[in-house]
């Protein structure tokens, strides 16, 4: 006999199939369901599932009624052509949203090589991409695409084939991502930050048979050479991007620093520069559809080994145009996107490439978003007036030494993701650009990335994350898997058309990250968030990051505020570390600002002015150097309690 999932979805006009479940019996007949009268606790093996149905007299059964049915394929919605289900979910923030702003969305049916292609048909001769003196207008850009994406195909590139790319914010990742797509193949972002290691499981993981890689970061390819299924690697260095004569000297002046690297003759090995130098604009068509695969975007491993999210066209173009009916006062073709924050993370990607892409901006681009010298001239020099970034770099701006020797005005609109934005650092922000709106932001890497955002320009809660971008639905869920009331806690579910396609070859992680519940594909961000009556979502804290400290919930960004408005503080983050008495106790990791200087009892000391003794800091460490931080410079916590553990192991011994 089938299960109901089986026969929900199957697609007959005759066949009738009757499942028992508690109390009641359910018929499928000519594509509706049929029973009577009470609340519906299906089995599905050896697990009960809710439906919360309650049916008044017989008749057909409304798939709308359904909590939830497993699915074989999670990733793909419970909807099917005989059983629609429509969403009736609550959405109080649409009451909200700025005026222009639409409370109904579909993505546009477009792939991301036509949306280029678009952009150099309306915006021929304005300049897509200024890098380090050199200007590339959208033709072209588009015209570069076309000839790499020739280069591939001759190489034996087709449709579905991995192709990594290894690149900082350069030309040359705009290039190699679309014309990877406008082959037919699919862009595995690899970030530069990967030591051999991380590279030798990427490559291995995604199957990537083609890499693309700056040269300074071929060293760390020779050492796992032979152990992964890489069977070409095209080189590039800054210098290819560079106008006459920088890009004579600049070899030079590497040589000179010890950080040019000599590239071996060999086979496999293949020259960017001379790829575009010989090749027309004329690839071969590679029909692709908005729903196919066009990229795997690996988690940042934090919190486990590293997954590759799979976002289809469809996904990306449907987060970029969400972007944009949300800042509803850009003006197509005229802005200047300061594109700092990385390109090879899902958040630069979309809305510092695809959403400057999308309405003919500027993109300047800087290479290193560490180099924050480099970041306040290109702010100056490029009249930049959108920049999305993360704290940690809002946060360095505020505390440079030369920030007042330059000009911020032109800013406009800033969207902090990655990360909580500590409201003392948007607030400074705001007083050194002269009122640049800088707005905090949410998503996640499975999500392609952004689920919601503060409104720009109208109303702002301090300390949240804002309402779900349109087209977005968002639900608190608690353990019980049913929603929540108003400002309770439980754990952030999210749905809508930038949701993943899943987890590259991870069936099992995909089940449990998706979920199928009121006619919708859900996925479980695995955050603590709560809601409030008008919409504003707030996120308490990491589901994982939870410190329970003497049975108390302790969140540790609510400490981390706190820690961060220390007038002595550049940035800190505390942990959970284990104690035999209180289960957890709270350890506080601080980084100061440069001539500053705290004690551990002058810290606690603060903290216990603004916070509980329970969650107030029990030790203090002091760290001469900034705190470590994934590529889309999140601190990783956990490599802080993973140190602090050790350090408390060797302590006795000292």
């Amino acid at each position: 006999m089938p299960s109901v999932w089986q026969s929900a979805t199957r697609q007959t006009s005759s066949a009738t199939f009757i499942t028992r479940v508690k109390k009641l019996q359910a018929i499928h007949i000519r594509g509706q369901w049929w029973g009577c009268g009470l609340k519906i606790r299906p089995s599905f093996g050896n697990n009960w599932t809710k439906f919360n149905f309650f049916l008044l007299a017989s008749g057909p059964i409304s798939a709308a009624s359904i909590h939830s049915i497993p699915s074989p394929h999670p990733w793909r919605s419970a909807v099917s052509p005989t059983l629609p289900v429509p969403s009736t979910l609550p959405r109080p923030w649409l009451t909200h949203y700025e005026p222009g702003v639409p409370h109904d969305f579909a993505p546009s049916n477009l792939t991301l090589p036509q949306l280029l292609e678009r952009a150099a048909q309306t915006y021929p001769d304005r300049t897509a991409l200024a890098f380090l003196g050199a200007n590339t207008t959208y033709r072209e850009l588009w015209q570069d695409a076309q000839k790499f994406a020739l280069a591939l195909q001759k190489m034996g590139v087709g449709p579905g084939d991995r192709v990594s790319v290894m690149l900082p914010n350069c030309p040359q990742f705009v290039t190699a991502f679309f014309g990877t797509l406008l082959a037919g193949a699919v862009v595995v972002n690899t970030s530069p930050l990967y030591v051999a290691d991380e590279l030798e499981y990427q490559l291995n993981d995604s199957g990537s048979e083609t890499l693309i890689l700056l040269d300074t970061f071929y060293p760390r390819y020779a050492q796992i050479q032979g152990r992964v299924p890489v069977r070409r690697v095209i080189v590039t260095g800054i210098q290819d991007a560079l106008p006459f004569p920088k890009n004579l000297l600049y070899p030079i002046k590497a040589r000179r620093e010890g950080t040019w690297v000599d590239i071996p003759d060999s086979a496999h090995l293949l020259q960017y520069a001379d790829l575009l130098k010989f090749q027309p604009p004329t690839p071969a068509p590679a029909p692709r559809q908005p729903r196919d695969l066009a990229l795997l975007q690996y988690t940042g491993g934090t919190t486990g080994v590293p997954k590759g999210a799979m976002l289809s066209h469809r996904n990306l173009i449907a987060n970029a145009e969400q972007g944009r009916v949300w800042m509803t006062d850009l003006k197509d073709g005229q802005e200047v996107t300061l594109a700092a924050i990385p390109f090879f993370h899902v958040y630069g990607m979309t809305v510092a490439m695809n959403l400057s892409i999308l309405i003919g901006a500027t993109m300047a681009l800087i290479p290193n978003a560490r180099d924050i010298g480099m970041v306040l001239d290109q702010i100056e020099a490029s009249r930049a007036t959108l920049f999305p970034g993360v704290p940690t770099l809002y946060n360095a701006i505020n505390n440079h030494p030369d920030t007042p020797k330059h000009d911020l005005t032109s800013i406009r609109a800033c969207i902090s993701g990655s990360a909580p934005l500590l409201l003392e650092t948007a607030r400074k922000f705001r007083e050194i650009t002269g009122g640049a709106n800088l707005v905090e932001g949410y998503g996640l890497t499975e999500a392609s990335p952004i689920t919601h955002t503060n409104p720009i320009f109208g109303r702002q809660e301090e300390g949240s994350i804002g309402l779900p971008m349109p087209g977005v639905d968002a639900i608190v869920v608690g353990e019980d898997g049913e929603i929540v009331d108003t400002s309770e806690v439980g754990e952030l579910w999210v749905a809508g058309p930038n949701i993943m396609m899943g987890y590259w070859q991870r069936p099992d992680a995909t089940e449990k990250t998706m979920r199928e519940m009121h006619g919708l594909t859900w996925l479980l961000t695995g955050d603590m968030a709560t809601v409030d009556g008008d919409g504003y979502f707030r996120i308490v804290d990491r589901k994982k990051d939870l410190i329970i400290a003497g049975g108390h919930n302790v969140y540790p960004r609510e400490v981390d505020e706190v820690l961060n408005a220390h007038p002595a503080v550049l940035e800190a983050a505390v942990v959970g570390l284990p104690d035999e008495y209180r289960g957890e106790t709270v350890h506080a990791v601080v980084h100061l600002k440069p001539g500053a200087t705290a004690t551990e009892a002058e810290i606690i000391a603060f903290c216990r002015q603004h916070l509980s003794a329970y969650k107030s800091p029990r030790s203090v460490e002091f760290r001469d150097e900034e705190l470590p931080k994934t590529a889309a410079m999140k601190i990783l916590r956990r490599q802080l309690a993973e140190e602090a553990r050790e350090a408390r192991v060797r302590q006795p011994s000292a």
